[in-house]
Formats: structure tokens, C-alpha cells, sequence
């Protein structure tokens, strides 16, 4: 690893991680550190360390992979492929599904086109365990199939109008989240959304990390579910940066394990059927994102954008006057697109492409151009601040 002030370089490396206002007698530390911590993962001589200078006299420790090694195992930031390409080499003892998730996320990060930021090594590190425990509780998620139903387990949770679900008192949290997402703590599959899913499993992920580096906080966000749960706009505007724009789409086949993002549905008639706008999944890694309907058969981008497309072919107007979705059909009609090579090409040429904005329904695809992370949790620079209600 080295570190360089060079101001050319810094152009050339507009990406990676980036340790904010940083003692300028402490950036070679610093790195070392950093160096230190990443042979774990056998990552030590990966990656490059550069110094821009800010103008408290203090530097930005931006940390990025080295040209060739990105080149092998992150060409054009297609992350979809390292878990494979990094290999499956671990030391004995680490030989699990944790260690390799780290190494991913790892990896992702240090190799992203878009620079994530963070105040101090001990930040970025809080983040990676954070990610790790989102995409692993997304590897255990399962739900019943009702898009628009709303149950928990009755031992640790009951349902107000205004409030939503929320804590039963002396119920952890922690246990109450498991129970109500992987059917192995309870024996049953509980109904509600993959969205909602989405916001459990990204809370369980958070928490996991606070009762092990902050339990103060921890006990806050319990306190808060006991009162009132915190729900789509809100918990985006709580828990989660976005990064990319419409603007500056980030690359399609770009992921970070621990991201939430979002897969349009581009056509218009049936983007209207409740539930198929479009789908909410947490990306697991191993070039694989959650299916919650089916956890056994995780969805590849490829698989996703062909599912989604087909929805157009599902929707059908029902007695009533209102639009459904035949699920057969859509299974139908995706076994037959994936089993005809020609017709899974141009599915996936129609379909791999940025979203329209929204509104538009013409020629754009079901990728969307931003991704969700989670905000800091770490004790000394924490950016999450709850709500009170």
C-alpha cells in the first residue's frame, strides 16, 4: 500500500473509501492501519492510498484498489462476479460465509466509481459489519405471498392505527425482528411486503451492530419501537443515504452486499397491479438478490429482469374491474424466455437498461440508477439520529 499526495493520481481515483479530515502526521498511520486490518481478507497489497489536502490542514485518506486488481476482478465496476473471481481461499478458521461476505463488501467498496465517505477507520469498519449483517439476515428472509397483508408474530408485536406495529414491552428487538422475517425462529411464514421486508431486515442489520459497539443507541431504537414504528419515507429519510442520481446513474452491474435498491417495472398497464411497480430487494452478494417469496431461489440480475418483464404478460382484469396478477403465467412464460436463448437475448437487451424518470414509460429498462446503504452507527461518529414521537 502507499500514499501519495500526487494531485494528478488523486484525478485518476474517483471512487473508493475516503477518510475524512484526517491529522496529516497521521496518514501514513493510518494507512497501515488500514493495510493491517485488510490482510485478514488477504487484501493487504490490493489496494492504493492517496492524501488530498484540505483546507483545515488536514487530509482526505482516500483508499481505492489498484488499477490492475480492479481490472481482474471489478472490470467497468461489474462487483456481480467477485465472490467468484476472488476465489474461495480463506484461512482455516474463517473458512465461512461471514469472512467471504466481508471480503465482498470489501472489496465493492474499494473498488466503487462513486467515493463513499466516512469520518475514521473505526467508521468504515462499523459500516462493512453492518452491511455483513443485512445481507446475511436477507439470506434467512421469508414471507408469505400477500402483497398487501400486514401480520407479526403476536408475541412481539401488536398493530395500532397510527403507530403500526410495534414492540410489545420487554420484548428485545433484536429477537422480535428474527421472529418475524426467518420462519426458523417460529415455524411460520408471516405476511407483508417485500418493502416492508426490506426496512426489517435493514433494521436488523443495524442493531446487531449496536448491541455489540453501541448498546446506549441500541437501547434507544428499542425504546422508539415500543412507541411507534418508523416507515417508508421516514425510514429512508432515518436510516439510509442514496447514492447515484438520475444524473450520475451508477453502472448497472455495480452492488455492494448490504445495498437496498429498487427494480422498475417498465410497463405502464401493469406497474398499476398493487405490489408490481416495481420490487424492493436487498443485494446479498455472490451476484445475488433476495427473494423473499422464495428464499430458496435468490434471484441473478439476469433471472430478475426476465421475471419482471413477463409481469406484463400476468396482468389481467379481474370481476371486480381490478387489474391482478396471474403468477402462473409469469412462472410460465419466464421458464420458457430463460430455455430459448434468442429470447432470453432480447428480453435481457429490452430490460437491462436505466429506468425511464418517473412518469415515463417508453424505452427505458427496469434498472434503476441509485442505491441505498445504511447511515453511520459507530459510537464516536454516529450520523443516525432517531425521532421522536
Amino acid at each position: 500500500m502507499n500514499c501519495s499526495p500526487t494531485w494528478l493520481e488523486l484525478k485518476t481515483t474517483e471512487g473508493g473509501v475516503e477518510l475524512t479530515h484526517t491529522p496529516a502526521d497521521q496518514a501514513d498511520r493510518l494507512a497501515a492501519q488500514l493495510s493491517a486490518d485488510l490482510w485478514e481478507w488477504g487484501l493487504q497489497s490490493v489496494v492504493q492510498t492517496l492524501r488530498k489536502p484540505l483546507e483545515d490542514g488536514t487530509v482526505a485518506l482516500i483508499a481505492s484498489l489498484r488499477p490492475e486488481f480492479q481490472q481482474t476482478h471489478m472490470p467497468g465496476h461489474n462487483s456481480l462476479n467477485l465472490l467468484t473471481s476472488l476465489g474461495t481461499t480463506a484461512p482455516s478458521d474463517n473458512a465461512n460465509e461471514a469472512w467471504a461476505l466481508e471480503r465482498e463488501i470489501w472489496v465493492a467498496l474499494l473498488g466503487s466509481p462513486q467515493r463513499f465517505q466516512f469520518a475514521n477507520l473505526e467508521a468504515l469498519k462499523s459500516h462493512v459489519r453492518v452491511r455483513r449483517n443485512m445481507a446475511l439476515a436477507a439470506r434467512l428472509t421469508a414471507l408469505a405471498f400477500k402483497t398487501e397483508a400486514a401480520e407479526r408474530p403476536e408475541a412481539d408485536w401488536h398493530y395500532e392505527e397510527e403507530p403500526g406495529f410495534i414492540l410489545k414491552p420487554g420484548r428485545p428487538l433484536i429477537s422480535a425482528l428474527i421472529a418475524a422475517t426467518q420462519p426458523e425462529a417460529t415455524g411460520k411464514l408471516y405476511d407483508f411486503s417485500c418493502y416492508r421486508a426490506t426496512e426489517y431486515v435493514i433494521l436488523l442489520g443495524i442493531a446487531q451492530e449496536l448491541q455489540a459497539h453501541h448498546p446506549a443507541l441500541l437501547a434507544e431504537l428499542q425504546q422508539l419501537n415500543e412507541r411507534h414504528a418508523v416507515r417508508s419515507g421516514q425510514f429512508h429519510e432515518v436510516f439510509l443515504i442514496e447514492y447515484g442520481s438520475m444524473e450520475a446513474p451508477l453502472p448497472a452491474r455495480f452492488y455492494v452486499p448490504g445495498d437496498r435498491l429498487w427494480f422498475r417495472n417498465p410497463d405502464e398497464r401493469s406497474s398499476d397491479v398493487t405490489g408490481y411497480e416495481g420490487s424492493w430487494v436487498m443485494y446479498m452478494g455472490g451476484g445475488l438478490f433476495s427473494n423473499f417469496w422464495k428464499r430458496d431461489a435468490p434471484f441473478t440480475l439476469e433471472s430478475k429482469a426476465i421475471e419482471i418483464f413477463h409481469w406484463k404478460d400476468g396482468a389481467y382484469t379481474d370481476a371486480q374491474g381490478e387489474l391482478q396478477m396471474d403468477e402462473t403465467v409469469v412462472e410460465r412464460l419466464v421458464a420458457q424466455t430463460q430455455a430459448d436463448p434468442k429470447a432470453r437475448a432480447h428480453v435481457l437487451d429490452r430490460m437491462l437498461r436505466m429506468r425511464d424518470p418517473k412518469g415515463v414509460y417508453a424505452q427505458g429498462g427496469c434498472i434503476d440508477t441509485t442505491r441505498e446503504y445504511p447511515k453511520n452507527v459507530s459510537r464516536e461518529h454516529c450520523d443516525l439520529v432517531l425521532p421522536n414521537f
